[in-house]
């Protein structure tokens, strides 16, 4: 199965700052707010929600494409995705631009300031779809460059390629029209709680509507698990996926990215049972929330279905 992964690359850089925000910031001063933070250091990580999803795809020995931009200082990314055989022929680099980057400095009470510069996402991505054999690939649009994910989608339905529609944190900037445009025809739509109440918002949709223009509704809930919704016989069924039980909860970044990997490699295996799945997904996700950083998490098959039986009683894969 071809699996094509469009969404962005970014460096994750994160600062702790050894205090509290508030006990720098007077209330009155805001209007000419000037405060500098000193902090311990910084941590780099790689990134993206297409780097995110292709880096736990390759741990379940997927070779996904990436179709994204990056910028001039992309070469130490590049390198880690080809050690881990992922493919970077379709990466567009940028030279007049840097790799997104996202800034991120949290204090002592986990309040978080973050500066994202989108660099070369702002610019399109590139890819020749004629070598693509519809019945033979699954794709995902995932937060990215706009212009890609209209593009995509549209692509995907014209070629009748099964994807995943992700909007993420781009919905602010979808307009009702293009919103409901990007779910219609798509296989599965997945977000989290507060998305699909955005989405809701933003279209006047009910789930019974979402579910007239895409095959599933998948709503990840975080500690909560997660669940898949489906139309039959003109009723909507639930099915709701466990959490998978994880050791230590370091850091939730990444971990929707993981999910989706596993809900991926569920869909390109020849099971193809979107339950078992999510809960590929469900065990990807307690995996990466374990560790800091979305792409610092490892597993073998071996244990990975070691751990996927004792929660659920079967292999995963």
């Amino acid at each position: 199965m071809n699996i094509l992964v469009s969404g962005s690359l970014a460096y994750d850089r994160i600062m702790n700052f050894p205090g509290k925000f508030s006990d720098h910031i007077l209330p009155d001063k805001i209007h000419i707010l000037n405060v500098c933070f000193t902090i311990n250091g910084v941590t780099e990580n790689f990134g993206g929600t297409a780097g995110n999803i292709a880096y736990t795809l390759s741990l379940m020995g997927e070779i996904p494409t990436i179709l994204a931009t990056a910028g001039r200082d992309f070469e130490p990314y590049r390198n880690w995705l080809t050690q881990r055989n992922i493919s970077t022929q379709h990466i567009k680099v940028i030279p007049e631009e840097l790799t997104a980057g996202a800034y991120i400095t949290t204090d002592q009470s986990d309040n978080q300031i973050t500066a994202f510069n989108p660099g070369a996402m702002k610019h399109s991505s590139t890819f020749n779809f004629d070598t693509v054999e519809a019945k033979k690939t699954l794709a995902i649009v995932a937060p990215g460059n706009l212009g890609d994910m209209v593009n995509f989608s549209n692509i995907y339905k014209k070629r009748e390629v099964d994807y995943i529609f992700d909007p993420g944190q781009s919905l602010p900037a979808w307009t009702k029209e293009l919103l409901t445009e990007l779910i219609n025809g798509s296989k599965i739509f997945i977000c989290n709680d507060y998305e699909l109440q955005l989405t809701q918002e933003k279209t006047s949709m009910t789930v019974d509507d979402i579910l007239e223009k895409t095959q599933t509704l998948i709503v990840t809930k975080g500690e909560y698990g997660s669940v898949v919704m489906q139309r039959e016989n003109n009723k909507v069924r639930s099915i709701d996926i466990p959490v998978a039980k994880v050791r230590q909860v370091n850091d939730p970044t990444g971990a929707g990215d993981a999910y989706r990997a596993g809900l991926m490699k569920g869909l390109a295996s020849s099971k193809k049972d979107i339950i078992h799945a999510a809960k590929i997904g469900a065990v990807c996700a307690a995996y990466c929330v374990e560790v800091y950083g979305p792409q610092n998490f490892h597993f073998t098959h071996e244990s990975f279905n070691e751990r996927f039986a004792s929660l659920f009683g079967e292999k995963a894969f």
